[in-house]
C-alpha cells in the first residue's frame, strides 16, 4: 500500500503544479491530496511537501483557514483572466462557449475572493514539535 499512496501523492504533486499554471487545473485540491497520501506513506515526503518553498507555505496555511497571500490571489486572478481572457477571444468561435468560458472564470475568481486574505505575520510555521511536518510514518 505504501508505494501506491507514493505514486498517487507523487502524481497529485504532478497535477498540482499544473494547476499552477492552468487556470482550469485545480491546485490545492491535489497538493491536499498529495499531503494526505504522503502523510499515510512517507514522512520524508510528506516533510518535503510541507517545505517546499512553493506549496509548503501554501498547504499549511490552506489546512489552518488561514487564507491566501494577497499578491498570491492577484497573481492567480490576473492569470485566470489572461488565459481565459484570450481564449475566449481568439481561441473559441462560438459565442455560447465564450460565455461558459467567462462564467468558469468568474467563478472561481468569486470563489478566491471569498477565501480569506493571510496576512504576513498570520503565516502557518512548519513545526516538528506541534508535528506539523514530521507527522506521518516513517
Amino acid at each position: 500500500m505504501r508505494p501506491l499512496l507514493i505514486g498517487c501523492g507523487t502524481l497529485c504533486v504532478g497535477l498540482g503544479t499544473l494547476g499552477i499554471l492552468l487556470p482550469l487545473l485545480p491546485t490545492t485540491p491535489f497538493l491536499l491530496l498529495a499531503a494526505w497520501c504522503y502523510a499515510r506513506s512517507s514522512r520524508r515526503f510528506y516533510r518535503w511537501l510541507l517545505t517546499n518553498r512553493w506549496f509548503g507555505g501554501y498547504i499549511r496555511n490552506y489546512r489552518a483557514g488561514r487564507g491566501i497571500p494577497l499578491k498570491q490571489k492577484v497573481f492567480t486572478l490576473l492569470l485566470l483572466w489572461l488565459t481565459i481572457g484570450s481564449s475566449a477571444w481568439r481561441a473559441v468561435e462560438h459565442w455560447w462557449l465564450r460565455l461558459v468560458l467567462l462564467g468558469i472564470a468568474l467563478g472561481v475568481t468569486l470563489h478566491l475572493l471569498r477565501i480569506k486574505t493571510l496576512s504576513g505575520d498570520a503565516a502557518v510555521p512548519c513545526s516538528e514539535k506541534e508535528g506539523g511536518c514530521g507527522a506521518g510514518p516513517g
